[in-house]
């Protein structure tokens, strides 16, 4: 199996003062390509460290993406370090001059002469076009592995691996094939509950079932080569069954985007009324492109008099204003509790939830009362009843 490891470099990256977004993209783009990720590390801007570093992994990965460094300021060392790993010199690419002075000239301005330092490569390298960004790219042969050094910058990054790296690999491994990864996203159950009836049931030899817990929903997948598929989908089964109607979608995507397609293949419209959830709701929805048509944002802390009952007329009356079919209301705090409703044509229902999970923030409360005002218009589309228990809620009462 090859080994391919990523190396994010920067201090900002090290110590979390950006999310490393480009990391997280390759993981997926290199797992579709039949190039799984084994591991990937990350380090600041120290030369000791990226030279110490390039030498460890050089005996162990086959393929190491080095990610950022290649700036044209003197915390930009990760050309630096490659020569000094490989221990050969730096040389200018009188190629690369030439391009980053058309670039420059194609806009109006002068390159200033710190840009010569984006074309120094180590002597052994070869140059990774660049066709968005200043930084070349480089690749270069040190021990067993393979190094590919690429810019920090995402549009300059990206373009770079499905280019220049990918193409390469699957030239040199023509017989890699993505793994076959089958998946479903679930929501009012928690993974200790799934775990404990999905592990121990025997697998075949690389295949994997794994978790992945984001807040409020879980991730169940199943992953393995391709010449496993009939087990997998006879093990995804009772997957499935285990899951139940706790699953809101199989595959990519989100619960809003099935939202929007099952109201769209409807011709059902939605109106949306808020208090709790600031807006949430709405965004969340309206990116998705489901078809609404109006509704109200009220404050978050409402009065004693704001029942379950007033929440349910609410839902109707916003139903009637608007013209839609169907109408979702989130209420305010009231004592730790809230009340949800939802208006069909086949009439209102709705609940109010005593939150019990003291841990969460704000903010993960208002995301997963959103994900139970969604999940009560998913069971309606399915023809289920609208209200459902979830275990980090009490439901104290549900009409």
């Amino acid at each position: 199996m090859l080994r391919v490891e990523m190396l994010s470099t920067g201090e900002e990256v090290l110590h979390g003062q950006i999310v490393d977004s480009n990391a997280a993209w390759l993981a997926k783009y290199l797992f579709d390509q039949g190039l799984p990720m084994t591991s990937r590390e990350t380090v600041g801007d120290s030369f000791e460290e990226l030279v110490s570093v390039m030498l460890e992994r050089s005996h162990i990965a086959d393929v190491l993406i080095v990610n950022g460094g290649l700036g044209p300021t003197s915390d930009d060392l990760s050309a630096q370090a490659a020569a000094k790993a490989s221990g050969v010199e730096l040389v200018e690419d009188a190629g690369w001059i030439k391009t980053m002075e058309s670039f420059f000239a194609s806009r109006g301005r002068p390159m200033a002469d710190s840009n010569r330092k984006q074309a120094q490569i180590p002597a052994n390298a070869e140059i990774l076009d660049n066709p968005v960004g200043t930084a070349c790219g480089f690749t270069l042969k040190l021990n067993r592995c393979q190094l590919f050094f690429t810019p920090g910058v995402p549009s300059e990054f990206k373009v770079m691996v499905e280019q220049q790296i990918v193409p390469r690999l699957h030239r040199a491994h023509p017989a890699l094939e993505a793994p076959l990864c089958l998946r479903l996203t679930t929501f009012g159950r928690g993974e200790s509950d799934l775990a404990s009836e999905l592990d121990g049931q025997p697998l075949p030899e690389g295949v994997a079932l794994g978790y992945r817990s984001s807040s409020p929903i879980i991730e169940l997948k199943l992953t393995g080569p391709r010449a496993q598929e009939t087990a997998m989908r006879e093990i995804w089964e009772r997957v499935r069954e285990v899951a139940g109607e706790s699953t809101i979608f199989e595959g990519f995507g989100s619960l809003p985007a099935r939202l929007a397609e099952r109201l769209l293949e409807q011709n059902l419209r939605l109106a949306i009324s808020e208090s709790f959830t600031g807006g949430l709701l709405n965004w969340r929805l309206q990116n998705a492109e489901v078809p609404l048509v109006g509704g109200d944002l009220l404050p978050a802390c409402g009065t004693e008099d704001e029942t379950l009952c007033a929440l349910l007329a609410r839902a109707q009356l916003l139903a009637e204003r608007t013209g839609a079919q169907l109408a979702l209301a989130v209420g305010a705090v009231i004592e730790n509790r809230i009340s949800l409703a939802l208006h069909t044509p086949a009439g209102t229902s709705g609940m109010t939830i005593e939150y019990t999970a003291g841990r969460h923030g704000l903010e993960l409360r208002q995301e997963t009362l959103a994900m139970v005002a969604m999940d009560m218009l998913r069971r309606y589309l399915n023809a289920w009843p609208v209200v459902a228990d979830y275990p980090w809620m009490n439901v104290v009462e549900k009409v």
